[in-house]
C-alpha cells in the first residue's frame, strides 16, 4: 500500500520495471537507483512482464483461498437471527453452537453489529432515501407542545413551582378537576427532503384549515427561494386525510402522499427534525411564558437553515443546497 513516505509509488514502480525489462538494467542496479531492496525491484519487474502497466497498482492482501471462512449458509442463519429476533452475538452463538467472536465478526462484516443499523420494528436494514432536487418532496407534520405558564414551567422550576405558576396563570379555563387548562401549541413544520431546509409556524390547533394555510405559505416561501414543490408527504392525521387537504394540493399542483399506517419511519426526516427542534429551541432554555418561547422560534429556524451544520448535507447548513437563491451571485 503506497503512502506519503513510500519509496515506490505506482508511477515510480513503472519506471523501475521499465529499466529492468525494457532497458535491460540489472535488478540490483535498478534497486539501488530507487533505494529499495533487490527482491522488491524484482517483484515489480515480474509484475510488469506479466500484466504490464496495470500490474503496478496495489493488490488486495486477501488470500486466494480461505478454507476456515464461515460458510455462507451459516452466515445467512446468523443474519436471520439478528434481523428477526434482534439477538446479540452471545445468544446467536449459543443457538448455533459457535464462538461469539465469530458471530460478531460476521455481523460486523454484514454491517449488522449495531441494532441501530436495522429497523426496530421489522428487523430489516434501514432503507434511506433522498430525492435528487429541492422541492421534489416536502415532509409535513405537527409537533405538539404543552404551553408554558406565566413564570415558567416545571421542567426548569420543578413540579411544585411549575404547578404554582400554572394555577396563577390568569385567563385560562379550568378542567373538571379544577386544574387550569394551559393549552397546547401545535407547531406545523415543513421540511424539504433534498436540502433539509425547514419552515415552521405555531398555531393553537391542527385542523385542516390551519394545515392548508401553512402549506400554502410554505409553498410560497420555498418558491421565493427558487424551489418548485412537486409532492408533499404527510402521516395519516385527520387534517391530512380531509378532502379539503386533497383539493388544496390539487389547486397548488402538488401530489399528496401519505405514509403507511403505523410507519412513522417513512416520514423520519421530519420526525428527526422535531427532536432537533425540541432540543435546540423548545426545551433549550427556560422561558418565562409561552409567548416568549414562540417569539424565539423564527430566530432558531434561521439558525437551523443558514448556520447550523447538518450531517445529511455534508456538515454544511441546509440552505447551501439551494443554488437558486435570489441575489446569490451578486
Amino acid at each position: 500500500m503506497s503512502h506519503a513516505n513510500a519509496a515506490l509509488t505506482p508511477r515510480a514502480r513503472l519506471r523501475l520495471a521499465k529499466l529492468v525489462v525494457d532497458q535491460g538494467w540489472p535488478v540490483a542496479r535498478a534497486a539501488e537507483r530507487y533505494d529499495v531492496s533487490w527482491p522488491t525491484a524484482k517483484r515489480w519487474a515480474e509484475r510488469y512482464r506479466l500484466a504490464g502497466e496495470a500490474g503496478m497498482h496495489d493488490r488486495s492482501s486477501r488470500p486466494a483461498s480461505q478454507p476456515r471462512k464461515t460458510p455462507q449458509p451459516l452466515v445467512r442463519k446468523i443474519v436471520h437471527l439478528r434481523w428477526k429476533h434482534r439477538l446479540g452475538p452471545v445468544a446467536i452463538a449459543d443457538r448455533l453452537d459457535m464462538a461469539s467472536s465469530t458471530v460478531h465478526a460476521v455481523l460486523t462484516r454484514c454491517r449488522l453489529n449495531r441494532l441501530s443499523h436495522i429497523d426496530r420494528i421489522t428487523g430489516e436494514p434501514i432503507r434511506r432515501y433522498e430525492h435528487p432536487t429541492p422541492g421534489a418532496l416536502l415532509h409535513v407534520d405537527v409537533k405538539k407542545l404543552g404551553n408554558i405558564p406565566d413564570g415558567g414551567g416545571w421542567r426548569y422550576l420543578g413540579r411544585a413551582e411549575g404547578s404554582k405558576n400554572r394555577n396563577t396563570t390568569v385567563g385560562k379555563p379550568r378542567s373538571k378537576h379544577y386544574n387550569p387548562k394551559i393549552g397546547t401549541a401545535f407547531v406545523h413544520t415543513v421540511i424539504d427532503d433534498h436540502s433539509r431546509v425547514a419552515y415552521a409556524e405555531i398555531h393553537d390547533d391542527e385542523t385542516a384549515t390551519t394545515a392548508i394555510g401553512v402549506l400554502r405559505r410554505a409553498v410560497t416561501w420555498f418558491h421565493d427561494r427558487g424551489v418548485t414543490t412537486q409532492r408533499v408527504l404527510s402521516d395519516n392525521g385527520s387534517c391530512y386525510r380531509s378532502h379539503a387537504w386533497r383539493d388544496a394540493c390539487t389547486d397548488l399542483g402538488i401530489t399528496a402522499k401519505r405514509t403507511r399506517p403505523y410507519r412513522p419511519q417513512t416520514n423520519g426526516k421530519i420526525e428527526r427534525f422535531h427532536r432537533t427542534m425540541a432540543q435546540g429551541w423548545a426545551f433549550k432554555r427556560m422561558y418565562s411564558s409561552e409567548s416568549a418561547r414562540r417569539k424565539a422560534l423564527p430566530a432558531w429556524i434561521h439558525e437551523y437553515n443558514h448556520h447550523r451544520p447538518h450531517t445529511a448535507t455534508g456538515k454544511r447548513p441546509p440552505i447551501s443546497r439551494l443554488t437558486n437563491l435570489p441575489g446569490q451571485y451578486t
